[in-house]
């Protein structure tokens, strides 16, 4: 099996990638050290590459690039690229990229302009039409990473047609030190853990950084989980919530809608 090359290290002047618009369709190869990303997420990544989790996790996705599997997105680390670490202030964990054609765009929940609003994302749009009486237009959610809500997926990449299929295969170890690295940098952030995947992946996180960051927990705005017990999705009022703690810190609210 082929080991997959490592990342050379950024030149001194590196700056920022310019990672709009969102490619369509499937990841052509295991390139990571071509994967635009933002310069100061890049020694996180470097290391994780060269860990066991993050070989391991090339070796299982290059064979199934060899063996002719679709896997999305085409750009995994467009979270990373649209939104620096210094500029992260909230951030949304989800599980994977949304497995069908032509959906993912490399950012949790959000999906191509174009295409058909999942049933996910619709509930976020229900949520923020209950806060505040409208809901974005669009299906991307772009905006909301330009104004520095990380919009982070447990897992990075999804083969075609199989929701969850690349869990437990090394991107929960990278993606947890993403979170670490957000609790530990900077100023205050709020963090939304909809689902239990997500609470499990931001744990070590959590009790690393708790007393000066707010934590919000909900169920997965999926139909299956959105409305029931213990923590409905629908009416959390997350969106209300950080935007008024964003206010208290004295930062500036997102505009979700």
């Amino acid at each position: 099996m082929r080991v997959p090359r490592q990342a050379a290290p950024p030149s001194a002047d590196a700056s920022a990638p310019d990672p709009s618009p969102a490619p369509p369709g499937p990841l052509s190869a295991w390139t990571p050290q071509h994967w635009p990303l933002a310069p100061d997420w890049q020694p996180l990544w470097r290391a994780f590459l060269a860990s066991p989790a993050g070989l391991q996790l090339g070796q299982a996705l290059q064979a199934q690039l060899d063996a002719g599997s679709f896997v999305y997105p085409a750009q995994p680390l467009r979270a990373l690229a649209l939104t620096p670490l210094d500029r992260v202030r909230v951030v949304i964990l989800g599980q994977d990229p949304y497995h069908g054609p032509g959906q993912a765009d490399g950012l949790a929940f959000s999906v191509l302009e174009g295409q058909r609003v999942p049933p996910s994302l619709r509930n976020i749009q229900a949520e923020l039409q209950r806060e505040f009486g409208r809901s974005p237009k669009g299906a991307s959610l772009e905006p909301w990473a330009q104004q520095g809500v990380l919009l982070l997926n447990t897992c990075l990449t999804v083969r075609a047609g199989q929701a969850a299929s690349h869990a437990q295969q090394g991107w929960e170890c990278f993606t947890g030190s993403v979170l670490q690295a957000c609790a530990a940098h900077g100023r205050p952030k709020a963090f939304l853990l909809w689902g239990r995947q997500a609470q499990a992946t931001a744990q070590g996180a959590a009790q690393q950084g708790a007393p000066q960051h707010l934590w919000l927990r909900a169920n997965h705005p999926s139909p299956l989980a959105a409305r029931r017990p213990p923590q409905p999705f629908i009416g959390c009022g997350h969106f209300g919530l950080v935007n008024r703690w964003l206010q208290a810190h004295g930062e500036k609210s997102i505009g979700w809608c």
